[in-house]
């Protein structure tokens, strides 16, 4: 199994992220082309800088042709200057509702720290702030942008847990939150490039050390707050972090989301065949650390079962309309189920019923839960942790005479237990082709084990 491991000791941000990226070989054309597809006016530069004598890759966004500025340069500009670290845009996403904020119901997610130019005037304040985007219309920017389907749904995912993170913190509604113009363009930027980019590494799991959150204060539109911000500790339940002392906030929010989408688990560093590494650098020089974000590419070691703790939701169903059943099935797997099945019981007054069972990661099982209520007839969903052990696993291509297919293999200790074609790419080559897919099927097969298991 390849896996990808980040070492995060100086904390990590969005655009420190997307410089480990492309260190570890991501082609900076791979980003470039998904900035030209968001259509927002803004471009990368992509520069090698030292940080403690470490070489590493520095991303920086421009936006309209402005180039964006770290946190504490855009202070110093407004006249509270503060001293800063990254220059992620989101470090300080503080809800600002206005008076006629009361009338409409919305409120601001201020992003400026990264920052081109004043927060822009536009149509609507008066005093000189913009609506910004809400989250309805990132969304949609996001999926009308060339790329792929499962980037889209990463991206998305990235975004809605820093709005879900704001909205708890400013006890508001999630589409209420807005971000600034230029924050929201830099935010885009940084979280779709990095969904396409960890696609692009062509692993099967990425997995992240501690977080250093450094320490300190940060300074922001509506006042000082202890370091990390707020957001970021909310989006970090659950993960392992601690403070190396430094006064500084090394964590973004940014770089908070991205980690707890991105990264299945938090371990020391795993057991690989290392193949590769990359470096992505902060915008500050820190003479006791060096401010920068390891990605590890590599091979993970023949390992027998891995354990983990899954989610089980269950709920009885007597009333709903079968089509409906197989619809909320698709539904589940979409937003992120690991497998969904029925089972047709006899419930009571002699009434046939199935049980729908979901198993799902614990992040996701709030989430499942109120899919749930919304698109089916219970009245409520059982839940329960349970513990899972699975064989490792990887992919191979193999060849057909119609196009190649994945093939799915399960290994114990090193040992191969188990291998299938997947059954999407044969699906897909069945109905293109007009082929029986059992004979897809049985092709793919045959071509992996003609080649020999390995």
């Amino acid at each position: 199994m390849r896996i990808a491991y980040l070492e995060c000791f100086s904390g990590i941000s969005g655009d420190m992220f997307l410089g480990a990226l492309l260190d570890a070989g991501v082609p900076a054309a791979l980003l470039e082309k998904t900035v030209a597809a968001l259509a927002v006016r803004a471009r990368l530069e992509i520069s090698r800088v030292l940080r403690s004598g470490i070489s590493a890759t520095k991303v920086d966004v421009w936006v309209d042709g402005e180039k964006d500025l770290p946190r504490e340069e855009y202070w110093e500009r407004q006249g509270a200057g503060h001293p800063h670290e990254h220059s992620d845009h989101s470090q300080a996403h503080h809800q600002h509702r206005h008076p006629e904020d009361e009338h409409h119901g919305h409120s601001h997610s201020h992003v400026a720290e990264r920052a081109s130019r004043p927060l822009p005037h536009k149509r609507g304040h008066e005093h000189g702030h913009s609506h910004g985007r809400g989250l309805t219309e990132i969304r949609a920017i996001i999926s009308a942008a060339a790329i792929s389907e499962t980037a889209k749904k990463t991206a998305i995912a990235v975004f809605e847990a820093l709005g879900a993170a704001e909205a708890k913190i400013h006890s508001t509604p999630i589409e209420s939150i807005h971000f600034h113009e230029v924050g929201a363009v830099d935010a885009m930027v940084d979280i779709v490039c990095a969904a396409v980019g960890a696609e692009a590494l062509g692993v099967d799991e990425i997995v992240c050390s501690p977080l250093n959150l450094g320490g300190g204060t940060v300074k922001c539109a509506h006042g000082t707050f202890p370091a990390p911000a707020p957001a970021t500790v909310e989006l970090l339940k659950d993960a392992p972090v601690y403070s190396s002392g430094l006064q500084a906030e090394l964590v973004t929010p940014t770089g908070a989301a991205i980690v707890k989408i991105l990264a299945s688990r938090f371990a020391a560093f795993p057991e690989m065949k290392i193949e590769k590494s990359g470096y992505g650098a902060g915008s500050r020089e820190f003479p006791e650390l060096p401010n920068v974000l390891r990605l590890t590419v590599g091979e993970a070691a023949a390992a027998g079962t891995t354990s983990e703790i899954i989610s089980v939701l269950e709920a009885n169903l007597d009333d709903l309309n079968p089509q409906v059943f197989g619809y909320v099935m698709d539904r589940l797997l979409e937003e992120g189920a690991l497998d969904v099945f029925g089972m047709p019981v006899q419930m009571k007054k002699n009434r046939p019923g199935m049980v729908l069972t979901v198993l799902c990661k614990p992040q996701d099982a709030e989430k499942l839960t109120r899919l749930l209520f919304a698109e089916t007839t219970t009245l409520g969903v059982r839940r329960r942790d349970e513990a899972r052990q699975t064989l490792a696993r990887r992919w191979e291509s193999v060849r057909t005479q119609w196009g190649d297919v994945r093939i799915k293999i399960g290994s114990l200790n090193g040992t191969i237990s188990n291998y299938a074609p997947e059954y999407e790419d044969c699906r897909r080559i069945a109905a293109e082709h007009r082929v029986p897919l059992k004979r897809v099927m049985g092709e793919a097969v045959d071509a992996y084990l003609s080649r020999g298991r390995r």
